[in-house]
């Protein structure tokens, strides 16, 4: 597999892609920041590609997801910098600091203003500087969407800075970086680019482009998502996976998502679990609560009929109906190594207020079907199991 897409920016797939990113830069490109993971060694021989073409780098860690402080002091480096191009090179988490470093060195106000939720939404008053996102994981497809996810721990949630200025102007997406991630990591993070076709899929704000893409995304991430997380390489697996990201952020930043990332930004805030996790534990429960409303509400209405379709997306069976994909849901989640929500920390106390904050959250907007705090209890309960 190896094509280009352009839209207003420019994506290039393809293994060993990574090893070639100076070509996709403009000419006179001299000073370049790159935000990585904790670990900038393993990138070392791409970097040095970088520098061998006569490029000044300036390689920022980082280490967590990011937070509204650790944001602040990546920002300021890139300011102190003066690079012409912002690069990130990691996982979802890198791939959503790069994007706002990018947005934010030339755009100097009050960060929280700029924030959805605890802010004020502020837009942007300058666009970002060019930004190249260079995921390492399948599974956000941040480097496809127009916001970054940020930690705002004195009110205990991660809310998105959003902006048009914001999609990345190249997404290099090669698999080859994906094969050595540890079979958890590659299962959280390939059921977070499943959740997100699955939520675009099914988001009250979807439209034909963005239900084709998604469409895509589910079909790969059906096949290939446990393979993907075996022990045993498969190229062909990892190739899917990275479609299936790629799919997923694409349709995701054009048809919103629904109230599995409704929570996850809320939880996620209110104790350290990765993102992917938070979606795994809650997937079922959120899915189960939209199909079984729907039935009750209008049982050959369209969204009934849009799970029957993700049934036969998941299980090629072209009589499957919607119980069917709830069914093939819950023996994949039993299947990958993920845990319940309790597993991961999350304590029934806790439930009163994560619901409330959910639904405040700007993807619970996006869920095809109304929730109440009482529907929103419940999708919790299930998720501790």
């Amino acid at each position: 597999m190896d094509f280009s897409f352009a839209t207003a920016n420019t994506i290039r797939f393809g293994a060993g892609s990574a090893r070639a990113l100076s070509r996709l830069l403009p000419r006179g490109t001299n000073r370049v920041f790159v935000a990585t993971g904790s670990s900038p060694k393993r990138h070392q021989a791409t970097l040095e590609l970088l520098e061998k073409n006569g490029i000044d780098l300036e390689t920022y860690s980082i280490s967590n997801e990011p937070t509204v402080d650790s944001l602040a002091e990546a920002i300021q480096a890139a300011r102190n910098f003066e690079p012409q191009i912002i690069i990130g090179i990691g996982g979802g988490s890198v791939i959503d600091a790069g994007k706002a470093i990018a947005a934010l060195i030339h755009n100097t106000g009050d960060l929280i203003e700029y924030l959805e939720v605890v802010g004020k939404g502020r837009p942007l008053d300058y666009p970002s500087l060019p930004y190249m996102a260079v995921p390492t994981t399948a599974g956000t497809g941040s480097e496809g969407t127009r916001n970054s996810v940020i930690g705002v721990p004195s009110a205990g949630v991660k809310v998105s800075l959003r902006s048009p200025f914001m999609l990345p102007h190249w997404a290099v997406v090669d698999p080859e970086l994906t094969y050595d991630l540890p079979s958890e990591i590659a299962a959280y993070t390939g059921i977070d680019a499943l959740t997100q076709n699955l939520e675009a899929f099914l988001s009250k704000k979807a439209n034909p482009l963005s239900d084709a893409i998604a469409r895509e995304g589910i079909k790969r991430a059906a096949r290939s998502l446990k393979a993907a997380c075996g022990e045993t390489l498969d190229r062909n697996a990892k190739s899917d996976m990275c479609v299936a990201s790629l799919c997923g952020g694409i349709a995701l930043a054009n048809a919103n998502l629904g109230a599995v990332h409704g929570f996850a930004g809320p939880i996620g805030g209110m104790i350290d679990i990765p993102h992917g996790a938070l979606c795994g534990s809650l997937l079922l429960p959120v899915c189960r609560a939209n199909f079984d409303t729907a039935m009750r509400r209008d049982p050959d209405g369209d969204l009934v009929r849009k799970f029957d379709e993700i049934a036969f997306l998941l299980t090629d069976n072209p009589t499957a109906k919607g119980t069917y994909a709830v069914a093939w849901l819950d023996a994949l989640i039993k299947d990958l190594p993920l845990k319940s929500l309790s597993q991961l920390g999350f304590t029934s106390d806790l439930t009163a207020e994560a619901a409330d904050k959910a639904s405040r959250a700007s993807s619970m907007k996006g869920n095809p079907v109304e929730l109440s705090q009482a529907d929103l209890k419940e999708i919790l309960q299930d998720a501790l199991i």
